[in-house]
């Protein structure tokens, strides 16, 4: 991100954005929020936005326009002439997407954007990055916090010391994993599904045996097993979250 940014220099390629090399006009076209606070923490929060906002090279009654409504999108209009210091990190985050926000830049990166949000902030960000996306912006983000990447991410990279080791849509990325299958059988004893060739338990708990499956194990020699302690009330594959994706991706790349 810092490279694309222009702060760090690559030691070898390059970022192109449309077929081009990023140059500093192109830069002034996309919308960055970092990590680490970006703000200038005794500015009032309007100001700073109008500030940077012209920067990108808003006229100042556009970048005053930009900026109320960013802010009111973003539910801190009401701090407008607060400074951020006195914010709470949550509404100092806010301010932080409205400044990459306030050019209408033609591509959004942003570095964990969800760090230090509650539920409803999540929420709000969400939206607006969704609602970004619809409008034909990309977006690229990082963030640890896996549940959101899965619900929002229309492709996905995992990086691991610098180096992609995975990339795709959640669902090719799947598509890789081991098969797993819960089953609900309550009266099925513990270890009752051991003894099967191929398929290994990871876990039980209230009548509920969750299973992985090796290459080429019939799933019904599975669901014959099961049946055989007694009635069966629920046989379906679980696809993997992300996070289980995640830690198998690294994994494979440690041991290989």
């Amino acid at each position: 991100m810092r490279i694309a940014l222009g702060v760090l220099e690559a030691d070898a390629g390059e970022v192109r954005w449309d077929g081009r090399p990023i140059d500093f006009e192109a830069r002034r076209r996309i919308g960055y929020m970092p990590e680490e606070r970006g703000l200038y923490p005794r500015m009032t929060v309007a100001d700073q936005l109008v500030y940077l906002a012209r920067l990108h090279g808003l006229s100042p009654a556009d970048a005053r326009r930009s900026v109320d409504a960013w802010i009111e999108r973003l539910g801190v209009s009401a701090r407008r002439d607060d400074e951020v210091l006195k914010l709470s990190l949550g509404n100092q985050q806010r301010v932080q997407l409205a400044a990459a926000l306030v050019h209408d830049p033609d591509v959004l990166i942003l570095d964990e954007p969800f760090s230090g949000l509650d539920p409803v902030a999540v929420d709000v960000m969400s939206d607006v990055l969704r609602q970004k996306c619809a409008d034909g912006v990309p977006v690229v983000f990082s963030s640890h916090q896996l549940d959101l990447v899965e619900r929002l991410c229309d492709r996905i990279g995992i990086i691991r010391e610098g180096r992609m080791v995975a990339v795709g849509a959640v669902d090719e990325l799947r598509a890789g994993a081991p098969t797993r299958i819960e089953v609900h059988a309550p009266a099925a004893p513990d270890g009752w599904a051991d003894a099967l060739p191929g398929v290994t338990t990871l876990q039980r708990r209230d009548g509920r045996t969750l299973v992985e499956l090796g290459d080429g194990t019939d799933d019904q020699q599975l669901l014959a097993a099961a049946l055989a302690t007694g009635p069966v009330h629920e046989f379906a594959r679980r696809p993997p979250s992300l996070a289980e994706l995640f830690r198998h991706a690294v994994s494979e790349e440690t041991t290989g």
